[in-house]
């Protein structure tokens, strides 16, 4: 008789997952904006480094329509699958589900039975998304151990007010089908933009960015000086789908945007990046934490702006003579140690030893583009856009980053056309690291953004079993 098992990639536990074989592919979404005519793509690359073709593209897969603006695609199945309180062990980390930010179009891609050269076997358009949850403009995508989770920037046309509010829908594992939104009791949540839980505790906190209109033609600077982006984060009973608490962190600190918890399943922690404090100019990350049953937040890094002349500053930053760090990313390794900060405005990828999550330790950094350092990697010349989205590997031995924000926000920090790049950094294993020489991939005018790994990586997984 033969026996169904897990799919090989699925890991009980953070330690087994870091024990596991290294990725050989990539998948990176890389945006063509303002093309009418070349949609934007999915590319597969090569990350071994003991293959002819390192470094470079194996396969590109365009996607059915222009002007979707991919972002932040995600596995439709993952180690969550595992988690005993809704098991699916049966599913395969196989299929990549894509949301398109500025379309609301998503796409369900096979990477089966070639993992490079992936197929795209169903598009669920903007019609479904907006009659069956009430949302617009996906987001995010989780692989929850009882359906596919995405969240939603904004309402769908005619609903709701300013544009929002924004939340959470699901996908059905199996079919893809739009199920409906995810929330009961929404509380006094109207912004959103990422989300992850302590599954074991029943917990789902989301952060804040802003509605539609605050972000799809850049930077809105009346609503940045008037504190009037998204500024808290939200606790949610997971279970009841109901909002329990808000945390604001201080009208200053402008949007709230990635989360990433504990690793480990028995911690009730994690941390959250702020872009901007309107204070100061400075970024932030900030470590939640429960407290007697109630959850706080608590500023643990904050990173200042780098002074720089008028002349070589983008016109949304003369006025102040300077350059925010703009923290657009953050990324925490799976045994829970290093956090990576994306510092997009001053070109910066620092990384931290968050042993003690209350007292991080910065041991690591790296300097690549930047608004005004357009710091080279090599012999590349100079760069601009500037360390964004971070993928760290299932060993924590390497970094993925690439430079593109979203397409009206690149525009306007980078006037002058940001040109697309993603790199690879090796990591040491007490702290530190460096761009390795042999893996700078230049794209020109299709720039890249999320990147997901063959296996699983540090920003995908939930695991229900300690190490």
């Amino acid at each position: 008789m033969t026996l169904w098992r897990p799919d090989p990639s699925f890991y009980p536990s953070a330690r087994m997952a870091m024990d596991a074989p290294p990725e050989r592919v990539a998948y990176v979404a890389a945006l063509n904006y303002g093309r009418n005519d070349r949609p934007d793509e999915i590319r597969v690359v090569d990350v071994d480094p003991s293959s002819a073709r390192y470094g470079r593209v194996l396969s590109t897969l365009a996607l059915s329509h222009p002007g979707d603006e991919v972002h932040h695609f995600g596995w439709s199945a993952c180690s969550s699958a595992l988690c005993p309180n809704a098991p699916h062990p049966h599913l395969e980390r196989r299929y990549l589900v894509v949301p398109g930010i500025r379309s609301s179009r998503i796409y369900i891609i096979d990477t089966k039975p070639d993992p490079r050269k992936p197929s795209i076997v169903k598009v669920i358009e903007p019609e479904d998304v907006f009659a069956r949850t009430g949302y617009s403009r996906p987001h995010t995508v989780h692989c929850g151990p009882d359906a596919i989770y995405i969240s939603a920037l904004g309402a769908a046309p005619g609903r709701g007010t300013d544009g929002g509010p924004g939340g959470i829908f699901l996908l059905d594992h199996y079919s893809f089908e739009v199920l409906g939104p995810w929330e009961l009791d929404r509380g006094d949540q109207h912004l959103a933009y990422d989300f992850w839980w302590h599954y074991g505790h029943d917990v789902m906190l989301t952060s804040e960015w802003g509605v539609p209109r605050q972000f799809e033609n850049g930077v809105v600077p009346e609503d940045l000086l008037g504190n009037r982006y998204g500024h808290r984060l939200h606790v949610w009973d997971l279970r009841r789908r109901r909002h329990m608490q808000s945390i604001d962190l201080g009208a200053e600190h402008q949007m709230v945007l990635e989360l990433r918890p504990a690793h480990d399943p028995t911690k009730q922690f994690g941390f959250a990046g702020v872009v901007i404090s309107t204070a100061d100019l400075s970024g932030s990350v900030w470590t939640w934490y429960r407290d007697n049953g109630t959850f706080k937040a608590k500023k643990t890094i904050t990173i200042p702006p780098e002074p720089a002349e008028e002349r070589v500053l983008p016109p949304a930053l003369k006025p102040f003579k300077a350059v925010p760090p703009l923290i657009s990313d953050i990324d925490l390794s799976l045994d829970d140690r290093f956090l990576y900060v994306s510092c997009w405005g001053t070109g910066e990828l620092k990384q931290y030893d968050v042993s003690d999550p209350f007292a991080p330790r910065q041991v690591g950094s790296i300097r690549i583009g930047g608004i005004v350092n357009r710091t080279a990697h090599g012999n590349s010349g100079p760069l601009n856009g500037g360390p964004q989205m971070v993928e760290i590997s299932r060993d924590g031995k390497r970094v993925y980053f690439t430079n593109s924000l979203y397409s009206t926000w690149d525009e306007q920090f980078y006037p002058d056309g940001l040109a697309g790049w993603m790199v690879k950094a090796d990591v040491s294993p007490n702290g530190g690291m460096a761009l390795d020489p042999r893996f700078f991939l230049a794209s020109g005018d299709t720039r890249p953004h999320q990147v997901r790994l063959e296996g699983g990586d540090a920003s995908t997984d939930t695991f229900c079993f300690p190490s």
